[in-house]
């Protein structure tokens, strides 16, 4: 399983996104200490992503792509939550899939697939 970084800067804005927006699970944290950065792991159906404010764990303005099955309905989901700073679109490619694109608060990009058959 492959399994992306994402450096985040601020884990409140981490989870208001990919939990309270995308439907995401905050599966664990970890913090060596108090006043230390957090490294965390969220995750949706057999989506694992790592969330991390450690200096060079990852450089913000990531870009993964996630193929996932019925966009559509996801879609409709996101749609439903009324985020404030997000709201995306469907849209066909010309490599015959349909995407649907999100950035995070630190400006890494998820853009979600399914292909067209």
């Amino acid at each position: 399983m492959v399994v992306p970084i994402f450096r985040i800067f601020d884990l409140e804005k981490a989870k208001e996104f990919y939990i309270n927006f995308l439907g995401f699970k905050l599966d664990w944290t970890h913090q060596y200490e108090e006043d230390m950065p957090i490294y965390c792991q969220v995750s949706l159906n057999n989506i694992v992503l790592h969330l991390s404010e450690h200096h060079g764990d990852s450089s913000p303005g990531s870009t993964i792509r996630i193929k996932i099955t019925n966009i559509k309905k996801y879609h409709s989901k996101l749609q439903e939550m009324k985020y404030h700073y997000s709201n995306p679109c469907l849209e066909k490619s010309p490599w015959n899939t349909v995407e649907l694109t999100v950035i995070d608060p630190f400006f890494n990009r998820i853009t979600f697939y399914e292909e067209i058959l």
